[in-house]
């Protein structure tokens, strides 16, 4: 944990991780003794950090029964995915006209880092790198309102959208998709660059029945 933060902004960070990396998947309860008595707190940084993670959607802080993991229904994951996947076009769009030289060389760097992990096989290292490749995107739109509108509903969808790399064959859909998204960019051609990072973030058809299936097998 960034020991910069406050305690409770730290508390937070770690529940969001385990949440995006299925530690704590939907559903799952969030008792605040077993949370003091796991980080060694009082309660009061603990709430803290729930009604933080509630305020972000990540969290449901339910009367009488105490605070659980989010869960999404279908037909609002789809609608959120829809709005990541015109967020994402946009900060493609603007980062093909803006990116300077040296940030378009950082998205390629982290381009080439994906590849190594598709080729090891490892979806939770390609998960982290990717994240820095989307957010490098983000960074570039140099739209500071976008930025932080992208940021935090990718930070949402975090949970989802590491589960569609435990798909199989979806590390290297993910990186040609990736590759698309490089050369749009690299080309400065916005209308590329936004078609291609919305097909990219889209989930439809097969992707969104591959993802429910995938939330399904999560431990109850």
């Amino acid at each position: 944990m960034d020991k910069s933060l406050s305690l409770a902004d730290r508390l937070r960070e770690s529940i969001e991780e385990d949440i995006a990396t299925g530690e704590l998947p939907p559903g799952a309860p969030l008792d605040e003794a077993e949370l003091t008595q796991r980080f060694g707190v009082s309660r009061t940084p603990v709430r803290e950090a729930l009604m933080q993670l509630a305020s972000a959607g990540m969290v449901d802080i339910r009367h009488r029964r105490g605070a659980a993991v989010a869960q999404l229904g279908p037909q609002r994951l789809i609608e959120m995915f829809e709005v990541m996947a015109e967020l994402e076009a946009m900060c493609g769009r603007h980062a093909a006209r803006r990116m300077p030289a040296e940030a378009l060389a950082a998205l390629e760097a982290a381009h080439l880092a994906c590849e190594a992990a598709r080729n090891a096989g490892d979806a939770d290292a390609y998960y982290h790198l990717n994240e820095t490749f989307h957010h490098q995107i983000y960074a570039g739109s140099h739209s500071g309102f976008l930025c932080e509108q992208a940021t935090t509903l990718h930070r949402r969808l975090r949970p989802y959208r590491r589960l569609q790399l435990r798909v199989k064959g979806r590390l290297q859909a993910s990186y040609s998709e990736h590759q698309a998204v490089v050369d749009a960019i690299q080309a400065g051609d916005g209308e590329r660059a936004a078609q291609a990072l919305r097909r990219h973030v889209m989930v439809q058809g097969e992707r969104f029945a591959d993802l429910m299936a995938a939330l399904a097998q999560l431990p109850a």
